[in-house]
């Protein structure tokens, strides 16, 4: 049962991928800038994890080992995090093959470092990425909505706001939802415990 639910999820990680880097899908997503970043970026993050997650469990074992509590996983999903949000090469990724090939490419590690770090993690190292990482993304957002001028040259001044908006109440709805979470974890845990 768990083998077939593995197979699954590898077939649907690589179905996606496939799928996304399609053409016609491709030139799809990629012809707005709100549906490139917010749609793209997770979907490609997602098949990424997929993958991870149908990894045979001894690749999975060495993988955590060198992958102690999750750091350099989640130290590598910030990172690209980063590099993804800045504009000149959200352009480049449109002109530039080698640029958009390794968007995919680490946008799917990405996924597959978060699917394999996120529960070694813990709450106090989730917490810690989260308050590196969303205050970055409300920051981007913020500079996207507010510029006075076109910061990426292959969308019009409209998208960028719209995406600014979005990054900005994005960030805000992770870290409502992972501080629901945390809470009810630790109440939870917290209500286990022995009087």
């Amino acid at each position: 049962m768990i083998a077939t639910f593995h197979r699954h999820a590898a077939w649907a990680g690589l179905g996606l991928a496939l799928l996304l880097a399609s053409p016609p899908l491709r030139s799809l997503l990629e012809a707005r800038m709100a549906s490139h970043m917010l749609l793209q970026f997770p979907l490609l993050m997602l098949a990424g994890a997929c993958l991870a997650h149908a990894a045979p469990p001894a690749l999975q074992r060495r993988l955590a080992a060198w992958n102690a509590h999750g750091i350099a996983g989640l130290t590598l999903a910030a990172g690209v995090l980063a590099l993804s949000m800045v504009p000149r090469l959200l352009d480049l990724a449109l002109t530039h093959r080698p640029t958009e090939a390794a968007k995919f490419t680490l946008l799917m590690l990405t996924g597959a470092a978060l699917r394999l770090s996120w529960r070694a993690a813990g709450t106090v190292l989730q917490g810690f990425f989260l308050g590196n990482t969303l205050p970055m993304m409300g920051m981007a957002g913020w500079l996207y909505g507010d510029a006075p001028v076109r910061i990426c040259n292959a969308y019009g001044f409209d998208d960028q706001q719209t995406v600014g908006l979005a990054l900005s109440w994005t960030a805000a709805a992770i870290a409502a939802v992972w501080l629901a979470l945390a809470t009810r974890g630790l109440m939870r845990a917290e209500s286990a415990q022995p009087p």
